[in-house]
């Protein structure tokens, strides 16, 4: 008889990464998301976090939540096609929409359930939809739960996706979807060309904002102000609140038209309840102080190039990276582990980053440096850094360039 279960049991292989002490994943923060964390009593300088801006722990934020729970409350008990839509969801919506340059806006309880709805609202029988080939695990799965088909070009790559477009040929509606920010090696898609392709084929594009909102463009406004792009030439614009926003949710930008029809179409957005009052005030007062604070991008990006610079002196592989998300890519998965637990015994905290989130023998140690890192932190980071990855590379060591 097979057993349901019998997969459970014999899913083995991360016990065996506990048992060998370099399992990295479900720690149990005992702080709030800081350039310093703590964990088990110990502190740790924080390089594995999305907190781009530093506003996670920011005191206005705090406040602002607070705020929002004394008048609405914790919870809305209900979806917002019910009874959970709030003045200030529309409030934030509005608020969205003129941040992103768009029409309207739509706000979902988590990211994943907005690529999710939107993916599935729009992509129907007959239709495609075609994803870059390192696009995000929940554009995947927004793909499949759609009642259309699934085609993939090769990453960054727009002559294979004018391939693809072509053989799907004109008599299908086609939806292309591309992260504007790659979120494990901080390479930028070629939005340009890849809008010009789409117009030549009929093709909508959507473009995952989620690692761009808050950290491209001159004022945090994304892949299309870092490009200078309008809505002819980008058709819908989406992301998390959960990075630069500091908050949790989903969003969806575009004309008035579509996302009045995502709003009444879209499952994952009338069968799920609505966000919580307080993130719903973090995010808007996010979107505040980005604007009113232009210097936190400039000090993200000052302290990402200050970082690869050291990177690079230590002859580290940094990838294709044009972003402050820096990839350190070792390759083998059990050094990468390795590095990993050595860096973490020393007190920094990051992600180690294995296949399928990225190609095989193509782990890495993912590292970001917030708006609010000080150079002395960054400093002390390097350190740990180059004594780490000289002993498991088994490197000479190589002075840090001042």
């Amino acid at each position: 008889m097979n057993d349901l279960f019998d997969k459970c049991r014999n899913f083995t292989i991360v016990h065996e990464l506990m048992e060998s002490g370099i399992y990295p994943y479900f720690k149990e923060l005992e702080s709030e998301q800081a350039p310093e964390i703590t964990i088990k009593g110990k502190k740790f300088i924080m390089f594995g976090s999305n907190n781009y801006l530093g506003l996670a722990n920011d005191p206005r934020m705090k406040a602002a939540s607070i705020d929002a729970i004394k008048k609405f409350g914790t919870g809305v008990a209900g979806s917002r096609f019910l009874n959970g839509n709030t003045v200030l969801h529309m409030e934030l919506e509005r608020k969205l929409a003129a941040f992103k340059g768009r029409e309207a806006a739509l706000i979902y309880a988590t990211g994943y359930q907005m690529n999710l709805g939107v993916i599935s609202a729009l992509v129907g029988k007959g239709d495609f939809a075609v994803i870059d080939k390192l696009d995000h695990a929940s554009i995947l799965d927004g793909c499949r739960l759609s009642q259309g088909e699934l085609r993939r070009f090769k990453h960054n790559n727009p002559a294979d996706l004018d391939r693809v477009l072509k053989e799907i040929g004109p008599r299908h509606g086609k939806l292309v979807i591309v992260d504007g920010v790659f979120s494990m090696e901080g390479d930028i898609a070629p939005i340009p060309e890849i809008s010009k392709i789409c117009r030549k084929h009929g093709a909508r594009l959507m473009v995952d904002d989620a690692h761009a909102t808050g950290v491209l463009g001159r004022h945090g406004h994304g892949t299309a102000e870092h490009f200078g792009l309008g809505p002819k030439d980008i058709d819908i614009i989406v992301g998390t609140c959960s990075k630069s926003f500091a908050s949790v949710g989903g969003f969806a930008v575009g004309n008035a038209d579509i996302m009045h029809y995502i709003q009444h179409i879209s499952r994952s957005m009338i069968f799920s309840a609505a966000l919580p009052p307080a993130s719903v005030a973090a995010i808007s007062k996010a979107i505040d102080i980005i604007d009113e604070e232009p210097q936190r991008i400039k000090k993200l990006w000052d302290n990402a190039a200050y970082l690869m610079k050291r990177f690079k002196a230590m002859g580290l592989n940094t990838g294709e990276t044009q972003t402050p998300i820096i990839p350190v890519i070792i390759g083998d998965n059990e050094k990468a582990f390795m590095l990993w637990r050595m860096l973490y015994d020393n007190g920094l905290f990051t992600n180690p980053v294995v296949s399928p989130a990225v190609p095989p023998k193509r782990a890495l140690i993912r590292v970001v440096a917030t708006a609010t890192h000080t150079r002395e932190q960054l400093d002390r980071a390097l350190g740990i850094f180059q004594t780490c990855i000289n002993k498991v590379l088994k490197k000479k060591p190589i002075a840090l360039v001042k």
